[in-house]
Parts: structure tokens; C-alpha cells; sequence
């Protein structure tokens, strides 16, 4: 079969999009979906996420599930994935760019609803709510729709992401999911610039949304950064906006920035 696809970005970070509303294409294939991810054999992406119709079939509709459309992601491995912040603002253009809404839009993901409001230049998209930031073994812990760890570091140019990241994603505190790792180094009083190594990918991304999100709530919490947080990537500008409860956690949590359309094409499977 012959399908289109669409290749997206959000800060670096970027996915191969697909309108599968016809509910056709073959999202159990694991090895396909990674054959298309690699970067030598295939269009190449850091994942793949389908656009789905919600409800789909066997499932009802109702007031409460009016969603625009349902977001299914795909790590480069093939293997389903969580949450992902960026890509969940690509999907967002996608689907504005489909005709699907007109400037905000109500979605369903892995974790949950989502709202997410598009200008010309950003995509506004509302983060799931956290409610504790943890300690383990001295490593600080959280997840904003996937597991993360947040290290601050003096010296983030220099520093051996890969490596690093690696030895703390298969630590035996975080199985038997891993986690992703982010190092952030400060530049101001409202700036972090942040690498992440992502699961999944198995490798450092120009950008992590969620991974982002992560490192500005635990910013606010440990360092007192006011909000939004500015965040600096590899692959762009975010910001992070947020509300802190008394009891440590956080909702209103919006991830802000760019998502574009790189190119289109056709692909026989």
C-alpha cells in the first residue's frame, strides 16, 4: 500500500506525521514503524505519530470525549510511546493545517486530554498536571506525561550527553520503563538551556518537550525561577507557564513554541 506522510519539527525535534483516520495504516508493525524512523533506510524521525479519529472503532461517543482527533506515538524504536510534548505540538499544527479546527482544539493522548490553542508562530499546548517531584537517590524525579530526571550542571556544552544519560536511563531506580535524562545549565535569572537523552531514541534530541517542561518546574521549585521559564534547546526557543500549588505540584502547565511543516511525500509499504 501507498501512504502520505508528513514530515514535522517542533525545536529540532521531529516526527513523521500520518493522517490515519481511515484507520488503516499497520501501527502493530513495530519493525516498520522503525524502518521508517531511521534516519539511513527510511524518512528518518526521532518517531512517528498517527492522527486518529475519536471516538474510533468500538468506542462511544459522548459530551465529555468530543475530541477533535486522537494522537498515537511511536518511539524511533517502533515501540508506543508516552506522552511527547513536541510532538504533540506537531500534531497540533497537523491537524490545523488538515482544516480539523480553527485556533484551539481539544485532543486525546496516551496520558490524557489536551487542549492546545495555534497562532501563526506557536503552538500553546496544554501539559498534563504534576503532582510530586521526587528524590531518588539524589537524583530529582518527575513525570509530565513521561518519566524524566533533572540535573543541573556547570558545563552543558561540554558535557557527554550520551553517555551520562545513558548510565542514568537503564538505572535500576527507574525500571522496568527507564526514564529519560535532561541537563540543564543556567544562563539567568529566567533562562535554562537544557540537553536531553531520550529513550526511545536511544540518543540525545535537539529538543524534548516534555523533557523541557520537566527541567522549568523543577527550575521554579529549586531555584525559585519565576514563571514562564524560558528554556534554550539545540534545536529552538520554549517557554514553560505554570501554576504551583501549595502542596508542591503543579497544573495550567503550557508548553509554548514552534511547530513547522518540513516536507510531504509518499511512501510504499
Amino acid at each position: 500500500m501507498t501512504y502520505d506522510f508528513f514530515k514535522y519539527q517542533g525545536t529540532g525535534n521531529d516526527f513523521v506525521l500520518i493522517d490515519d483516520r481511515n484507520g488503516a495504516f499497520p501501527a502493530s508493525d513495530q519493525a516498520l514503524i522503525e524502518r521508517l524512523c531511521h534516519r539511513r533506510f527510511g524518512v528518518g524521525a526521532d518517531g512517528l505519530i498517527l492522527l486518529q479519529n475519536y471516538p474510533g472503532p468500538g468506542e462511544e461517543a459522548s459530551e465529555e470525549s468530543d475530541y477533535d482527533f486522537r494522537m498515537v506515538y511511536f518511539n524511533a524504536d517502533g515501540a508506543e510511546g508516552s506522552m511527547c510534548g513536541n510532538g504533540g505540538r506537531c500534531i497540533v499544527r497537523f491537524a490545523h493545517d488538515l482544516g480539523l479546527f480553527e485556533t484551539e482544539t481539544r485532543f486525546l493522548a496516551v496520558d490524557g486530554e489536551h487542549v492546545a490553542v495555534v497562532s501563526e508562530e506557536n503552538i500553546s499546548l496544554k501539559m498534563g498536571a504534576v503532582s510530586v517531584i521526587e528524590d531518588r537517590d539524589g537524583l530529582t524525579f518527575l513525570n509530565t506525561g513521561s518519566p524524566h530526571v533533572v540535573r543541573f550542571v556547570d558545563d552543558l556544552e561540554s558535557l557527554d550527553v550520551v553517555a551520562e544519560g545513558r548510565s542514568i536511563r537503564y538505572n535500576s531506580l527507574f525500571q522496568p520503563g527507564g526514564t529519560n535524562v535532561n541537563f540543564a545549565q543556567v544562563l539567568d535569572d529566567n533562562t535554562v538551556f537544557v540537553r536531553t537523552y531520550e529513550r526511545g531514541v536511544e540518543d540525545e534530541t535537539y529538543s524534548c518537550g516534555t523533557g523541557v517542561t520537566a527541567v522549568a518546574l523543577v527550575a521554579h521549585q529549586q531555584l525559585t525561577m519565576a514563571d514562564p521559564v524560558s528554556i534554550k534547546t539545540i534545536g529552538g526557543n520554549l517557554r514553560v507557564s505554570f501554576t504551583s500549588q501549595a502542596g508542591g505540584g503543579f497544573d495550567t502547565i503550557y508548553l509554548i513554541g514552534p511547530a513547522k511543516r518540513v516536507f510531504a511525500g509518499t511512501i510504499s509499504l
